[in-house]
């Protein structure tokens, strides 16, 4: 295992005027697995998060990361951004309608060195870390409206937490690193950074509590209905061949009593639906009433990644049930590619893409990368494509999520009037289906994944939504169908935690 600077290495970074300097200890990750890491470290603080890579190559599955909260929380919600700590509770509250200028004025008070100062720093070291609910999208565009519908879940538009504490894994390099930032402006900085580093370990070194029970299978219950739903499909047709609009992308909600483990849930997932990007974020609530939650999810999606000054977005659109062989799969894959609504929509989407990150990357940059090729998953396949850009330098991370922000995969086109169209039909709030799970670093990287294959769970329930994008010539059973595929694997993982994880 490699070892952190020493204390005079430390000094330096302070005397350069960095207010944290980061601890790093490296090693291979031969006998740790990030479940095992995630189980272990939430010990230490149950506010904690693992995102994960199960599938995806080495592009877009090379790395998985586990943090703890570190003593400071954002959370958004009906224009007050309140600040709160888990010594004092809610220490500062602001009525505003720009949530994230708030979020830069908190950043800017922390300078880190870079990777070309510290060459062992992963790509992911720490930041900002939570959830960007749907309904944001309000305040970065307020003519979508307000909207009436009520909001069951009790959760804020926006919640996040400091991450000082990570561990990041490499599966290409296949080594784990941790990573803790020291508070160069303390006296004890240095050996308070020591003393947090050496806790990580010791729990890394302890047997990973991963005990599961048995509950009876939830009953799930769509919020919507299936007569309500297809009503609204009809609904939102008339308005396409009305001309308002080109496609709308309606969903509905599950919700089933639980009151099992998350942790078993998410393993569960992991098993049934291998991701790009699989996260778990356990959080407590504490501007709208103290509440712990849990969000588990599965998403095929970026909704948008900004790494070395190259922003990325990947639409996926079109979408086909896995078949019952390999024979079938491919009947179904070239059914799926010489389906012409389904590659209208394809390409609509991915221009929507384009036009979004154009608005913040420099002028001829834009360009798709990889067009309209299969990815499967555990119930589905869908058809999809990447879409590349670089960034200008006058744009930070947040201006990026906000020129992307919601995904046209879950609005639809155009963005604007298609919202607005879901608030007239959906019943209750989005909250975190449809917006963005991930984090802002410290030097301008960004990831989120679209909050798809989601499951929230809160108050003794489990909430499961899932979309589907109506166009013109739309069926509405075949509409009603696609959300229920969509929406079985979370069901499944949510099904085989409450059997113990008993496989078969």
């Amino acid at each position: 295992m490699s070892n952190p600077m020493t204390k005079d290495e430390f000094l330096q970074f302070k005397h350069r005027g960095y207010s944290h300097v980061p601890l790093i200890k490296k090693r291979l990750m031969d006998d740790a697995t990030p479940v095992s890491v995630f189980a272990n470290i939430r010990k230490l603080n149950p506010k904690a998060y693992l995102f994960e890579s199960v599938v995806g190559g080495e592009r877009f599955a090379r790395y998985s990361m586990i943090g703890l909260g570190k003593g400071v929380y954002f959370e958004y919600q009906d224009g007050v951004m309140k600040v709160g700590s888990e010594l004092v509770g809610v220490v500062s509250s602001t009525q505003t309608d720009k949530p994230f200028d708030e979020i830069r004025k908190f950043m800017a008070q922390f300078t880190m060195p870079t990777v070309e100062d510290v060459p062992a720093l992963p790509v992911f070291s720490g930041g900002l870390v939570g959830y960007f609910g749907y309904d944001l999208i309000r305040t970065i565009e307020p003519s979508v409206g307000q909207s009436d519908a009520p909001n069951p879940l009790n959760l804020p538009d926006l919640w996040l937490m400091l991450s000082t504490e990570v561990v990041v894994f490499d599966n290409l390099e296949h080594t784990l690193s941790i990573v803790v930032y020291a508070n160069s402006e303390l006296e004890n900085g240095y050996e308070d950074g020591l003393a947090r580093l050496a806790a990580i370990e010791q729990a890394l070194g302890q047997r990973p509590d991963l005990t599961t029970t048995t509950q009876p299978k939830p009953n799930f219950v769509s919020v919507t209905g299936q007569d309500k739903f297809c009503k609204d499909v009809n609904k939102i047709k008339d308005y396409i061949l009305a001309g308002d609009v080109m496609q709308v992308v309606p969903a509905q909600r599950m919700t089933a009593d639980f009151d099992g483990d998350a942790l078993s849930v998410y393993r569960a997932l992991r098993y049934l639906n291998p991701s790009p990007y699989l996260f778990m974020l356990h959080g407590e609530t504490f501007g709208v009433g103290k509440s712990p939650f849990d969000i588990i999810g599965a998403s095929p999606e970026i909704l948008s990644r900004i790494e070395d000054g190259t922003v990325t977005v990947r639409p996926l659109a079109g979408t086909r049930r896995r078949g019952r062989d390999v024979a079938e799969d491919l009947a179904l894959e070239a059914e799926l590619l010489s389906d012409q609504k389904e590659i209208a929509e394809h390409l609509m989407l991915i221009d929507l893409g384009r036009n979004d990150i154009g608005r913040v990357c420099q002028i001829g940059s834009v360009k798709v990368t990889d067009k309209m090729f299969i990815e499967r998953y555990s119930q589905v396949m869908h058809i999809a494509s990447n879409v590349e850009g670089q960034v200008r330098d006058d744009v930070d991370a947040l201006d990026v999520f906000c020129a992307t922000f919601p995904a046209g995969t879950l609005s639809g086109a155009p963005k604007i009037r298609a919202m607005q169209i879901i608030d007239e039909v959906e019943p209750v709030r989005r909250t975190v289906f449809g917006g963005a799970i991930g984090y802002l670093g410290w030097h301008g990287n960004m990831d989120t994944a679209i909050a798809i294959r989601t499951a929230v769970m809160k108050d003794g329930k489990v909430h499961v939504q899932a979309g589907a994008g109506v166009v013109a010539d739309s069926d509405p059973m075949a509409e009603w169908d696609e959300t229920n595929k969509k929406a079985l694997a979370i069901i499944k993982a949510v099904e085989m935690a409450c059997d113990g994880l008993e496989i078969g």
